[in-house]
């Protein structure tokens, strides 16, 4: 039988416990889905020192173009005290119209949806006029080293080459049909070090408190915006997220204080001309003598996390108006086109082919009781049909 039903593709995924980066069955279960349908399904395990190794799914029907890609991953975070839950995390129950377990959200259900989308288009018309390929990881909840970047290199190394790519991500913040996300903010992070000099808090002139000196820092990070946004995308902002000596004693000044911090940003700015504002404004607050009169400027060091996430755009109207088109003709809405929230394995696959993503709702994802609406899951199938149809149809015809 094809796997057209999505709320029992759904249930057969998270009736497997891929807590990440353990594949936990979710990848043998969608191959059993995939395979009847004419796939042909590959498994792929990457590795790297000091990671675990992750297994990964290809799966292609079809040998010609146009060809479309649907992304997603089948690994999901921790689901905490089981005894929280109001129904068991990985047993998959529906009641009350709602079906509940670890991963229904983000993003098994979208997954479940497509085959479902996939499996019904074969039903009624036979296998796509082109191809279409699942790219599925086991390391987008973790620490994406071993994902859906290496899959795709060792794909694109076999020699496939995709015209178009559909992520599953929940991208609805209230109901199916709100939101599109066509591109997504970059991300950068870091962490700096201020230097200062051990001593007793009560002879303070023998010593030199970093706070003092990181809180020069971290202020002139925060207080003024790096900008003010632009057609596209919200403006550029900055958190810092820890600040910490490793000083447990309060009457001791430390020797050192450490801040890291997070800043998404637009297009304004690339990750290399952001770095180089950062340093300019750090440089520029160092010299500040506000809260350190009389001192030496701030001795300072700041360390970059690796693999900053870059800005993009997908301005692929055929793909766009492909996917607007399908959720206004199911829901009667037309979604909004959007760049916000944080960052996903898009960032990857814009290398490669344009890409938008569009999913579930995720008012519940990563919570206890997350949860989906059986009702949303047909929706969502329906969608993802009239979509596949709508691309090929334009991507024939242009």
């Amino acid at each position: 039988m094809l796997a057209t039903n999505p709320v029992e593709n759904l249930q057969a995924l998270i009736r497997c416990p891929s807590v990440t980066p353990a594949e936990g069955g979710a990848l043998s279960a969608l191959e059993s889905m995939l395979a009847p349908l004419g796939f042909k399904v590959e498994r792929m395990v990457a590795k790297a020192d000091g990671t675990p190794d992750v297994e990964n799914l290809y799966a292609r029907i079809g040998s010609t173009g146009p060809y479309l890609m649907f992304a997603g991953h089948t690994d999901v975070v921790p689901p905490g005290n089981d005894a929280d839950w109001s129904h068991p995390p990985f047993a998959a129950e529906i009641a009350d119209g709602m079906l509940f377990g670890r991963g229904a959200v983000d993003m098994k259900g979208g997954i479940a949806c497509f085959v479902a989308a996939v499996a019904r288009h074969i039903e009624k018309v036979g296998a796509p006029d082109g191809s279409i390929s699942f790219l599925i990881t086991g390391d987008e909840e973790g620490p994406a080293i071993n994902g859906t970047q290496k899959l795709l290199s060792w794909a694109a190394e076999k020699g496939e080459t995709w015209d178009a790519c559909l992520v599953g991500e929940p991208t609805n913040p209230d109901a199916l049909g709100d939101m599109i996300k066509i591109g997504r903010r970059g991300s950068l992070s870091g962490r700096i070090t201020v230097h200062g000099v051990q001593g007793h808090a009560a002879y303070p002139h023998l010593a030199d408190n970093p706070l003092r000196g990181l809180l020069q820092l971290t202020r002139a990070l925060m207080d003024k915006p790096f900008d003010h946004g632009t057609e596209d995308f919200q403006p550029s902002n900055l958190e810092v997220t820890t600040i910490d000596t490793g000083n447990p004693a309060v009457n001791v000044i430390p020797a050192k204080a450490t801040a890291a911090f997070n800043i998404r940003f637009n297009d304004s700015w690339t990750a290399e001309s952001l770095q180089a504002e950062i340093i300019r404004r750090l440089d520029h607050a160092a010299a500040d003598s506000e809260l350190r009169p009389g001192r030496e400027p701030v001795r300072y060091d700041i360390v970059w996390n690796e693999r900053p996430s870059h800005v993009f755009l997908t301005r692929n109207n055929g793909l766009i108006a492909s996917l607007s088109g399908a959720v206004e003709k199911v829901t009667g809405r037309a979604p909004a086109l959007s760049t916000t929230g944080g960052t996903s394995d898009a960032r990857f696959i814009k290398d490669y082919c344009p890409v938008v993503e569009f999913g579930l709702v995720g008012q519940t994802m990563h919570m206890v009781d997350e949860r989906v609406s059986v009702a949303d899951l047909e929706t969502l199938t329906d969608i993802y049909g009239t979509f596949i149809a709508n691309w090929f149809d334009n991507a024939r015809a242009a």
